[in-house]
């Protein structure tokens, strides 16, 4: 007989208490410590702090036991596959672009068996971290391989935060198989689960072996160069790779190209491709001592072996009309160039595994609205960002250097501050000097005065939004649109997920090829 397992939630320990006391303690709750507890297994681990002076961890588990319980069942987390489709497929699906869209669309479809073509233009991991390395200590740029392009995607260098607003099934199959690629399984339940920058290019690696074993097939250095379409409907593409021009004839094509992708979405609106204009935020980074942080959200407790270092999400609404707020933060990180253009700045938020530099950043942005743009078309929110980005590397030095300066020359417009200042739109240096005592008042320290700013952060999200329809088709018929670059995700976690969505699309409607 199939026992019953349950779920409890708020399952309170102190910091020092092990998880494996656990099962103790259920049994402790709801007998005298008689009832057999068995198959524990952790869902979600947080951290109540509100109490600073008693801070607890707070446990979400699902366990069996040998007697009934007034407790809901746990729901059945496991992955759901979608049948497949009668209609032979002709020929092998292509993917354009291996980040997390691209990764997972090309995992699920070789899982099934379709044999998927992923073409990637940049470089495999270890050659992309050559180059990137190179960028960062000499200033050199490579256009086709870079912080932004290459296996595992612009998340490749980054924290590797798994952390979404999205409520779907399919986040638990891409958290287990990252934690099968060589992902530590805690990300599995722990509140803000991130992988780290250095585990996450063994584990994309890993991905990637695993889709070649199932029949797939991954083309770096291989650039899109255009559609081949007839009637309205894909018929292929042409992929430019180690300069030699390649077809590949497709019915079935997934686009993940990501958020900087410039010369591609130029290239898909002269193909006739629909995309639209889509808000999005500029600002800085902002870097702040770790250990300042950690004391305003824990209080005495900081420095606590048990407890993982604070992080942050603040927002504030200005007089302007414009939002203010954190993203993407990055616990014990460091502020990182991405650029990706000839003579453009752009930063990011970095960090290991360990987050043990010692210092917290975040993109501190704020709400860009499509009337800023100024009219110019679809791809108007790109040269929005590509004209700070351009004042930045000038500010900057000139040789992909970020300009920076304290909060305080920010605030008070000294020479330093001027170069970031000169970096943003008027409305962007406004809303950020009203938001930053606000920011303080909410975190402890937040507006110190040497708090560093560096600039520019453009590209937290997609500059627009192509058009698809509710089973997720371009205007041009076998284009699937996705991801970041489609402006339907946001993140590591929401591009994968959309990814899986892409592929089972065309499972549902194509039995694979024999």
């Amino acid at each position: 007989m199939k026992q019953t397992r349950y779920r409890l939630t708020q399952l309170k320990l102190r910091l020092d208490e092990s998880p494996n006391v656990i099962p103790r303690k259920i049994s402790q709750k709801f007998s005298k410590g008689d009832m057999r507890v068995s198959d524990v297994e952790i869902i979600r681990r947080s951290v109540d702090a509100r109490k600073k002076s008693d801070i607890k961890q707070v446990f979400t588990v699902d366990f069996s036991c040998d007697r009934r319980l007034n407790l809901p069942e746990a729901p059945d987390m496991s992955y759901k596959e979608v049948p497949s489709g009668t209609e032979k497929l002709a020929k092998r699906p292509v993917i354009v672009g291996f980040g997390p869209c691209g990764m997972f669309a090309g995992l699920i479809l070789a899982e099934r068996g379709y044999k998927p073509v992923i073409v990637e233009r940049g470089y495999d991991m270890d050659s992309r971290i050559k180059v990137v390395n190179q960028f960062w200590e000499r200033g050199i740029l490579d256009l086709e391989c870079n912080v932004q392009y290459g296996e595992g995607g612009a998340g490749t260098f980054s924290d590797g935060k798994l952390t979404s607003g999205i409520k779907d099934p399919r986040k638990r199959k891409v958290l287990e198989e990252f934690v099968m690629a060589g992902a530590r399984d805690d990300i599995l339940y722990v509140q803000r689960p991130h992988i780290g920058t250095d585990i996450l290019r063994s584990v994309v690696k890993n991905v990637r072996q695993k889709i070649v074993n199932l029949g797939g097939t991954v083309m770096f250095n291989a650039r899109m160069n255009r559609l081949i379409t007839d009637e309205g409907r894909v018929t292929g593409l042409v992929v430019q790779q180690d300069y030699q021009l390649k077809h590949l004839m497709t019915d079935n094509l997934i686009l993940a190209i990501g958020h900087s992708s410039r010369d591609t979405m130029e290239s898909l609106l002269e193909s006739g491709f629909e995309m639209g204009q889509k808000p999005l935020s500029i600002g800085v980074r902002i870097e702040h001592p770790q250990q300042l942080v950690d004391e305003a959200q824990y209080g005495s407790e900081a420095g606590n072996p048990y407890l993982p270092h604070a992080v942050y999400n603040l927002a504030y609404h200005c007089k302007n009309g414009r939002g203010v707020y954190t993203f993407c933060m990055c616990p014990g990180g460091e502020v990182i160039v991405a650029s990706s253009e000839t003579g453009g700045v752009v930063t990011n938020g970095m960090s290991y595994r360990q987050r043990n530099s010692g210092t917290a950043n975040s993109a501190l942005l704020v709400d860009v609205h499509l009337s800023d743009f100024g009219g110019g078309g679809e791809l108007a929110g790109v040269n929005f960002q590509r004209k700070y980005e351009r004042i930045a590397f000038k500010n900057g030095g000139g040789n992909y250097k970020a300009p920076k300066c304290t909060w305080a020359d920010f605030r008070d417009g000294t020479p330093a501050g001027q170069l970031v200042i000169e970096c943003l739109p008027r409305f962007a240096v406004d809303a950020i000097r009203e938001a930053m005592p606000e920011l303080g008042r909410k975190l402890h320290g937040f507006d110190a005065d040497d708090a560093v700013m560096t600039a520019v952060e453009t590209r937290s999200s997609s500059p627009v939004r192509m058009i698809r329809d509710e089973n997720m088709e371009s205007n041009i018929k076998g284009i699937f649109p996705g991801g970041e670059g489609a402006g339907y995700a946001g993140g590591i976690m929401s591009s994968a997920v959309d990814g899986i969505k892409l592929a089972e699309n065309i499972i549902r409607q194509y039995a694979p090829m024999e």
